[in-house]
């Protein structure tokens, strides 16, 4: 039988979250986010995901492989959605298990992506991958270094491509191949979601229904001294940054990597000062 992944409550202790990520690389979060919640994110990007290009032909070749000919991708989501920068991005629960699982390798982290990924009827299994992979020169063993997660904002089911994952690959050599009764597929109703770390092998799974667009939202968070996937400073400007909480400020990548306690150094300064402090005084 194929291995099952945990589902707990988002309400549940932070520590029980963290433990089944430790074991088990990933783990099923029922209920992140709440009916409300849930509207409200769907509703400040529908128009937006409506006219993206299934085709992905505007992409980097290598990037638009990755996702196929069926998918509408919007990025950028922290200037397209207030809910998504206030309520998602700060989820406190989210942020709990960053706080437990990265904040060892690092002073501060910060959001790598948040991006809708709406995959499309036909849309094929995605090649099976590790996101960690992404930061190749870093010398292993390393650090976790990412915690990522899939958001239903539509119902997940097997038909419809729900995200597949092999748990206890992160304990893995990462030159091991997966058999096929080593994955599990994360099906979930909508406002649930798959969190796992980025040592994990997965996949998107295959679309095979007719008419059915599966929404998801990925959202991954990067110790703070790596470089991120998007630019998310250039994607949120300070015109629009300056208006969000703090919190969603920093996790932009607009505060400093500030390592000093731990005899590091204070990177991503502006004029030698904390970019925060710049945003708050009307400077940037």
């Amino acid at each position: 039988m194929p291995p099952e992944l945990r589902r707990l409550a988002a309400d549940k202790p932070t520590s029980d979250l963290v433990a089944a990520l430790d074991e088990d690389g990933a783990v099923v979060i029922e209920g992140l986010l709440d009916p409300r919640t849930l509207a409200r994110l769907n509703s400040e990007v529908d128009a937006t995901v409506a006219v993206a290009d299934p085709g992905m032909g505007h992409l980097n070749p290598a990037v638009a492989g990755f996702f196929g000919t069926r998918t509408r991708h919007v990025a950028g989501l922290a200037s397209k959605s207030r809910t998504f920068a206030t309520d998602v991005l700060c989820h406190p629960t989210l942020l709990g298990i960053c706080d437990a699982v990265l904040l060892p390798g690092c002073a501060e982290y910060v959001l790598n992506l948040g991006h809708i990924i709406d995959r499309g009827p036909g849309a094929e299994q995605q090649f099976v991958h590790r996101d960690e992979l992404v930061w190749v020169h870093v010398p292993r063993p390393a650090p976790t270094l990412q915690v990522a997660s899939m958001i239903a904002l539509s119902e997940f089911t097997a038909e419809n491509g729900a995200t597949l994952l092999v748990p206890g690959s992160h304990r893995w050599p990462w030159d091991r191949q997966p058999k096929a009764d080593e994955f599990t597929q994360a099906v979930m109703p909508a406002g649930s979601a798959v969190v796992y770390l980025g040592s994990v092998l997965h996949a998107a799974g295959t679309n095979r229904t007719q008419t059915e667009w599966r929404r998801g939202l990925h959202l991954s968070y990067l110790v703070g001294w790596l470089r991120t996937e998007e630019n998310n400073v250039l994607a949120t400007p300070p015109r629009i940054a300056r208006e969000l909480p703090e919190r969603a400020q920093r996790l932009l990548g607009y505060g400093v990597h500030d390592a000093i306690a731990s005899m590091g150094g204070y990177c991503g300064m502006v004029g030698l000062r904390d970019p925060i402090e710049l945003l708050r005084e009307g400077q940037l």
